[in-house]
């Protein structure tokens, strides 16, 4: 199988439209969407767009990547004829190592709001037009046109405005216009309580973006949109939703809240990893941790937005009631200066950025993430950043799942399991594993974690001390770290 770059299957996929003699542009790359599912031929399709020019390699799914385990729709034909197979590295004794055949909820269109933003020469970023017309976006006109974007041609970013999330589509068309410079630059962007349902529209966005650059002013076909999708949610005393998604661990089975549910393109967790190599193990402690982690990128954004909802997922725990006390990790997406009283408040989030002032507000993050450098400015952080032997051995062993994975996939032709699913269920179960054996030793008589206890949870007795240490603390186990003296590695 041929290996991706790190922007291949996240910027690079390319999708044939339906032909329109009024539209000359060619569409830009896009993530595979679920309308897309099916197949030309009628069968069952990959969880990737169809093969097009641009496109590099697929994942082989019969289903789309809705959840962090992989769930058969109840429209879509199982090609087998029979339930499906478990995914790999999943155990039937864990309750969310398979989902039925039907799916475990139902999510509705949640349009709150739609709007252009524009670039203006003399006012700089503002909002062109919305629906409707009294809903409040103050500061979305930074959000969702990325600091930096004038030097790419198009990008899409996932942001947070208030209890909504945002997705836009940017782009940047030059054009021979003294007024404007020589571009012109806008963005398509609508809000949701929910930034799972926000993928369904992305192709929808990139097309509007592309005609309100060519034909500025032509509202209809948005007008049109927010009509049948708008929707109509009770509101609170400040005209929010009552509730946003949030990350954390309920009596529910985590893994199938409608949350997971965001969809990615093949290939986005598996590239987040192949991108930061072992530094994956140092990104998993904090998440486990709930610390505040910023990332920092130059435009595009959007392959950016998705390493934000990857570490994310580094920190799924499956069992009921560990993390109810300790702070949620939120996904923020996109964040600039105009957020920074937000963050002020915030105990732990992830979030992205292309401004590079942010890595001089310490007090804002306990992470900063340039690139593939990994830092903290915490002295009691520090140990964390360097890998022991048993992180460098379970990032092996999670290589060796995948080329499995691969070689099921490409000489045995079994396209029953993906790699978002691995990737996702080998940190859950090795988060549950951890949380299971805190559990157990904190409900025992003496309540000692001992030097096997840290083994079986396949952590490094003297490494992970400071790990184990600050996990205790977070979480809340009342048990004694019995591991200092040891005579043996």
């Amino acid at each position: 199988m041929v290996e991706q770059s790190d922007r291949a299957p996240l910027l690079d996929w390319e999708e044939i439209p339906p032909p329109d003699p009024n539209q000359v542009a060619q569409p830009p790359p896009q993530p595979p969407r679920e309308e897309d599912a099916p197949a030309a031929n009628g069968t069952a399709a990959p969880v990737a767009p169809a093969a097009g020019r641009g496109s590099t390699a697929i994942t082989c799914s019969p289903t789309p990547n809705l959840t962090a385990v992989a769930a058969i729709r109840e429209d879509q034909p199982n090609r087998t004829g029979s339930d499906r197979p478990e995914p790999l590295g999943s155990d039937r004794s864990v309750p969310f190592s398979r989902l039925t055949v039907k799916d475990q909820w139902e999510e509705k269109d949640q349009i709150v709001a739609v709007f252009v933003v524009t670039f203006d020469t003399r006012s700089g970023n503002m909002v062109e037009w919305c629906l409707p017309h009294d809903i409040n976006l103050d500061g979305v006109e930074f959000k969702s046109m990325a600091s930096g974007s004038h030097r790419i041609t198009s990008d899409f970013i996932y942001f947070r405005k208030a209890g909504y999330f945002g997705l836009a589509c940017f782009a940047n068309m030059p054009v021979e216009s003294e007024l404007e410079r020589g571009a012109r630059m806008k963005s398509v962007g609508i809000l949701s309580p929910s930034y799972t349902l926000l993928y369904r529209y992305m192709h929808f966005l990139e097309n509007q973006v592309r005609h309100q650059l060519q034909c500025p002013g032509q509202y209809s076909p948005l007008e049109a949109f927010y009509e049948d999708k708008k929707a109509v949610l009770p509101p609170t005393g400040n005209g929010l939703v009552t509730a946003c998604p949030t990350w954390s661990v309920t009596a529910i089975n985590r893994c199938m809240h409608p949350e997971m549910k965001i969809t990615h393109p093949a290939g986005c967790m598996s590239q987040f990893i192949q991108f930061f190599g072992e530094q994956i193990m140092v990104l998993w402690k904090f998440a486990l941790l709930r610390k505040r982690l910023l990332i920092f990128s130059p435009p595009p954004v959007g392959v950016v937005c998705y390493r934000v909802y990857c570490c994310c997922c580094l920190a799924n725990v499956s069992i009921p009631g560990i993390g109810v006390s300790v702070p949620e990790l939120r996904p923020f997406f996109y964040i600039n200066i105009a957020d920074i009283s937000a963050l002020e408040t915030e105990l732990s989030y992830v979030a992205c950025t292309t401004e590079k002032i942010f890595e001089d507000k310490k007090e804002l993050y306990d992470v900063y993430v340039d690139n593939q450098n990994v830092k903290t400015h915490r002295s009691h952080l520090q140990p964390l950043l360097k890998l022991n032997a048993a992180d460098k051995e379970k990032y092996r062993k999670l290589g060796e799942q995948r080329q499995l994975l691969l070689y099921s996939q490409e000489v045995e032709e079994d396209c029953t399991s993906n790699e978002e699913d691995l990737f996702i269920l080998f940190f859950m179960e090795l988060n549950n594993r951890i949380f299971q054996t805190l559990s157990e030793v904190a409900g025992s008589a003496d309540r000692t974690l001992t030097v096997d206890h840290v083994r079986a949870m396949g952590l490094d007795p003297q490494g992970d001390r400071s790990f184990l240490a600050d996990l205790l603390e977070v979480y809340g186990f009342d048990v004694t770290l019995v591991i200092d003296n040891l005579c043996c590695p």
